[in-house]
């Protein structure tokens, strides 16, 4: 209980952030835009550096992770890529994938390269990213993530992938829990075709 009130509090404090946040935002972008989260500045696998907002301009999904997990993060990520199998397999096109490490500390350059080659993912189609500067707090509230450290090590935490459309609006979520919804699918499809 503890945690959803946790989860549900983050997810308000984000919502309520991103909406401050919309006066300094790109006035392109519609107020319900994630791309309105204040300036976070990212680094994939292949050392590549860019800011979240510039990922506007096509549908994507969007997600976070910890690159030493063992459980949910492995199973996250071998679920998106049967998410872009189906997506393909439906008639659509392999969409860009977005994890955020929520564990940037121990996520270096060198976490985010061998993670990468363990799910043989490759940027910039998929991109394993740690913020070099920003608030992932506030992604995470907006996505509706949440995490905390462990004793032991690790982190617990949910897991929650957001197709975003291509001004960075929530289209639709999914758990990525190992099993593909054919609805998320769907909504990816549809998204695809209708920015095209």
């Amino acid at each position: 209980m503890r945690s959803l009130t946790v989860l549900l509090c983050g997810a308000l404090l984000g919502a309520c952030t991103l909406v401050a946040a919309a006066a300094s935002a790109p006035a392109s972008l519609p107020a319900t835009s994630i791309y309105r989260i204040p300036p976070l500045t990212l680094m994939n696998q292949d050392g590549r550096t860019f800011t979240f907002a510039s990922l506007a301009g096509k549908p994507r999904l969007v997600g976070m992770f910890y690159a030493s997990c063992q459980m949910a993060c492995p199973v996250e990520i071998e679920t998106l890529k049967q998410v872009e199998h189906q997506v393909v397999k439906s008639g659509g096109q392999p969409i860009p994938v977005l994890l955020v490490t929520f564990d940037p500390v121990h996520d270096d350059l060198a976490a985010l390269k061998k993670a990468a080659a363990q799910h043989h993912v490759s940027a910039p189609e998929f991109q394993l990213s740690r913020a070099l500067s920003g608030d992932i707090g506030m992604l995470g509230g907006v996505l509706g993530v949440s995490w905390r450290p462990l004793p032991g090590g690790g982190f617990q935490h949910n897991v929650v992938v957001a197709l975003l459309d291509r001004e960075g609006r929530i289209i639709a979520t999914d758990p990525a829990n190992g099993r593909v919804d054919p609805t998320f699918v769907k909504a990816i499809v549809r998204e695809e075709r209708a920015a095209h």
